[in-house]
């Protein structure tokens, strides 16, 4: 792990901020494996982990609880200032997001037991669909992993480069093409589809949040705020 911002080290508050960044890095994980779950659930010889998935939500509930009560702890007992101040800032907002990465590994598993339980004879035509949640899902997947490997070594290079690449934008409206010819073919298959793209726009999520611990990143390491820049110069 890296213990240094801009110069600074991380250990003149007698490691405080690197457990802070280890508790990060262990929520992240955790997170990373719900989602990966959540995915593996579309299998019908899978779907038992949907409530491993579900109970395990509390875990992460519990860990942002932890974290942001040491965030507390160290702002009102030390009285951070500079870079000290921005690290903390930019993990707080890192749990915030990590937070919401967890709720949509778990909707999307709510997802899969309603798309499971909706299956019809239809079976070679609902593997083709579900294929769209497989490929926006790797997609999804890459970035977060992506994001917890720049946020592991507060990567500026790595976060940076993370950010010039697109989101799922193209890829989800791709996927919503093929999904609605579905849908054409046969409106008995509306129900289904429209689940699939629900668990779409979850995955779409995930991407943003991945963007977003990337965003953090650069502004802890160099202090630079880059959130909305696309949207300020358009």
């Amino acid at each position: 792990m890296s213990d240094r911002l801009e110069g600074h080290t991380f250990r003149r508050f007698d490691g405080e901020l690197d457990h802070l960044h280890a508790e990060i890095l262990n929520m992240a994980e955790l997170v990373f494996e719900q989602i990966s779950k959540s995915l593996e659930s579309f299998q019908p010889a899978n779907q038992a982990i949907i409530r491993a998935i579900i109970e395990r939500e509390s875990q992460i509930d519990l860990l942002e609880k932890k974290i942001d009560n040491s965030i507390t702890e160290v702002l009102a007992k030390r009285g951070p200032v500079a870079r000290d101040l921005r690290a903390i800032l930019g993990f707080s907002k890192v749990v915030t997001d990590l937070e919401r990465l967890g709720d949509e590994a778990t909707r999307i598993a709510h997802f899969s037991t309603k798309i499971h339980n909706s299956e019809s004879g239809r079976s070679r035509e609902n593997t083709d669909m579900l294929r769209e949640i497989d490929l926006i899902g790797g997609h999804a997947c890459a970035t977060f992993q992506k994001a917890i490997e720049t946020l592991k070594t507060l990567d500026l290079t790595g976060a940076k480069t993370l950010l010039s690449q697109a989101g799922l934008d193209e890829e989800f409206h791709a996927s919503l093409r093929r999904l609605t010819s579905f849908i054409l073919e046969d409106t008995l298959n509306m129900k289904y589809v429209i689940n699939i793209i629900l668990v779409l726009k979850s995955l779409e999520r995930i991407d943003a949040h991945a963007h977003n611990l990337a965003e953090y990143v650069v502004y802890m390491v160099s202090g630079e705020d880059v959130r909305h820049t696309e949207e300020d110069q358009t």
